[in-house]
Order: structure tokens, then C-alpha cells, then sequence
């Protein structure tokens, strides 16, 4: 007779709040499906380049992110980013544009997570589509000639688009994170860390120091199988001033946040982001802000490397409404500038930056 056999029950235990578990696309086979072909391959390549030398003071064109606060819609994001790619050409001499085109949105509370996660905006989060549709939007914009730049929130979904990114931010509310440190020291494109919530840019500066550093973390493989990762670190960092408590873009602030990063021994440069707290989450100041990093460059200002906008076809914000038709080219979290607004804003940029170079000449 066979001796009884017991099965142990871990039901009690384990998975207790996983309402579902569905299987997700490996990283290779979207890429399988979705190639990078060579151009778009160059220009991943060179505009990285160029951001990087940028950041390292070997070229004086300021870094301009400038975009939807979110991608919602494909049609429309490749209606902003033809319109964008005429200005960035007109520009180029004094200005890297690098479309803003951020797929996962971190939220307060609890909202729409983003086109990866939610693209058909309706609570299914179809998130295979999502990757899909994301990865397909930054072919389709980078083959334009336009860099992209993102938003790295989740650890994982870098795995499907990062090698289309030219540039990356990590979120004021994960800059103190760990693991997005850790992340960032093994991306292939300049990162930019953004000061914290509260205003203090002391996070960021760490966040620097991590990210320069090698680490070895647990994560997922494009053949998606976990493993550990070994990082070289990450010499293309820098910090992105988004304001706090209140508005750090002035020139008091930038001088704080330099001598901050100096003590660190870290290079002297920042990033204004001209959204959030630093137009009092009043997207029209937007404008204004701009308008006094302009004048701050035009006077001479080399420490100021780049500066981020939140535009979008039209001004303004809407919320998605369950059967109710979306207003077209109206962003559907962060209020934005329109591109009509848009336009002077990068006009009034390159002049400064063509100020700040003949002075700089004239020495």
C-alpha cells in the first residue's frame, strides 16, 4: 500500500488580491514585428550624440523637450509631430528638439495610466496593444527625423522601446527611487532626473551619483526571461528643475542647484522644466517661464542646457468621459500650449541661444 501523499496548499497564502493573470508579448517578438530600420537606427544614434555633447558643453544648442504632456491618439501625435519637425528644422542651428512622447503617466491617486497601459482609454488595459501601438508611434515619428523622448516609469517596459528613445526623464515622484536609478544606469540614452516633489534637488544630485555607478539588479530579458543585469553606468545625466513647493526656474534657483550639484562634483548644468510647479500648474505661464530662462541664456547663461514644454495641438485639457467624443488635439491629463503658442516660444529660445553664442564669440 502506498503511503498517503499530501499536496500542501499555498492558496492561502499566495496570489490572495490577483483578480487575473494574462500573458504578456516578449520584447523580441515586438521587435520581430516591429524592426528599427536604418535611418531611424542613424538618427536614434546621432541625436543621442548630440544630446550628449550638449550635456558636456562641447555643443551650445540648448535641448528643447517639447511635446504632449501624453500620447492619447496616434493620428494626432503624428499631426503635432509633423508640425514640430518644420520648426526643428528652421531651428536646428540653435536648437535640439526632441519630441516629448510619454506613454505611462504616474498618478496622484488613481486615473488613466497611459497609452501603454490603457490605450483604448475605456479601463481594458490592453497593454500587448498598448506596447504595439507605442512602439509603432516612435518609428513612425523618429523616421520623420524627429529624436523622441520619454518618461521611463515602469522597470520593464524599456525592454520594448528604449533602443527608439533619445532621451529619457525619470519622474520627480521615483527620482528617489532605487530601482529607476538603477535603470538608469544601464539606458543607452542620456537621462535626465528630475528634482523632487517638495522642490529639493539634493535627490536628484544623488541620483546622478547612482546613476554613474555600475549596478546589478534582477530584471527581464528581451527573449523575456528574468535575469540579472550589470550596468556600466550612466555619464549622460543631468537634473531637470520642475519646481516644488514654488517655482525653481529663476536665476537664484539655478545658481543653488549648481552650487549643489559642484559640491557633488558634478557638472554645473541644468534642465527647466517650464510645466508643473514651475507655472503653478497654470499651463498658459508656460510662456512666461520660457521667456525668462530665454532671457537668462540671452545674457549668457552657458549652465542652462535644456528646457521642457508641454504643448499639445490645442491648449487646454479634457477629461475622458465614457461615450463622450474626445475635443481633437486637446491634451486628456496635463493641460498644454497650443502649437500656435508653441511656435514663439522656440522663436524666442534661438534667438537667445544665438545671443549667448555671438557674446560668447565676442570674448
Amino acid at each position: 500500500m502506498l503511503p498517503s501523499v499530501s499536496t500542501h496548499d499555498t492558496t492561502r497564502i499566495d496570489d490572495l488580491r490577483i483578480g487575473a493573470v494574462r500573458p504578456l508579448i516578449t520584447p523580441a517578438l515586438l521587435e520581430e514585428k516591429l524592426p528599427v530600420p536604418q535611418d531611424v537606427s542613424h538618427l536614434v544614434e546621432s541625436s543621442r550624440a548630440a544630446i550628449s555633447r550638449a550635456l558636456h558643453g562641447q555643443d551650445d544648442r540648448l535641448i528643447v523637450v517639447v511635446g504632449p504632456c501624453s500620447i492619447h491618439d496616434h493620428d494626432q501625435a503624428m499631426e503635432y509631430a509633423r508640425q514640430l519637425k518644420v520648426q526643428a528644422d528652421a531651428l536646428q542651428e540653435f536648437l535640439l528638439v526632441v519630441m516629448r512622447v510619454y506613454f505611462e503617466k504616474p498618478r496622484t491617486t488613481v486615473g488613466w495610466k497611459g497609452y501603454i497601459n490603457d490605450p483604448h482609454l475605456d479601463g481594458s488595459f490592453a497593454i500587448n496593444e498598448g506596447l504595439e501601438m507605442a512602439r509603432q508611434l516612435l518609428l513612425e515619428v523618429v523616421a520623420l527625423g524627429l529624436p523622441v523622448g520619454t518618461e521611463f516609469l515602469d522597470l520593464l517596459s524599456p525592454q520594448f522601446i528604449s533602443d527608439l528613445v533619445s532621451w529619457g526623464a525619470i519622474g520627480a515622484r521615483t527620482t528617489e527611487s532605487q530601482s529607476h536609478r538603477q535603470l538608469a544606469s544601464g539606458l543607452s540614452c542620456p537621462v535626465g532626473f528630475k528634482n523632487g516633489t517638495d522642490g529639493g534637488v539634493k535627490v536628484a544630485s544623488d541620483a546622478i551619483l547612482a546613476a554613474q555607478a555600475a549596478h546589478a539588479f534582477m530584471g527581464m530579458t528581451k527573449m523575456g526571461q528574468a535575469a540579472i543585469f550589470e550596468t556600466r553606468g550612466n555619464n549622460d545625466c543631468h537634473v531637470i528643475l520642475r519646481g516644488g513647493k514654488q517655482p525653481n526656474y529663476a536665476k537664484a534657483d539655478i545658481d543653488a542647484a549648481c552650487a549643489l550639484l559642484k559640491s557633488a562634483g558634478l557638472r554645473e548644468q541644468v534642465m527647466v522644466d517650464v510645466s508643473h510647479a514651475n507655472s503653478s500648474k497654470q499651463y498658459a505661464r508656460q510662456v512666461v517661464v520660457a521667456s525668462d530662462v530665454a532671457a537668462q541664456i540671452a545674457a549668457g547663461d552657458t549652465r542652462i542646457s535644456g528646457i521642457m514644454i508641454e504643448s499639445h495641438l490645442q491648449e487646454g485639457r479634457q477629461d475622458i468621459v465614457a461615450d463622450a467624443p474626445l475635443l481633437y488635439g486637446v491634451s486628456v491629463t496635463d493641460a498644454c500650449i497650443s502649437m500656435a503658442q508653441t511656435v514663439p516660444v522656440l522663436n524666442e529660445l534661438a534667438a537667445a541661444v544665438r545671443k549667448r553664442r555671438t557674446a560668447s564669440q565676442n570674448l
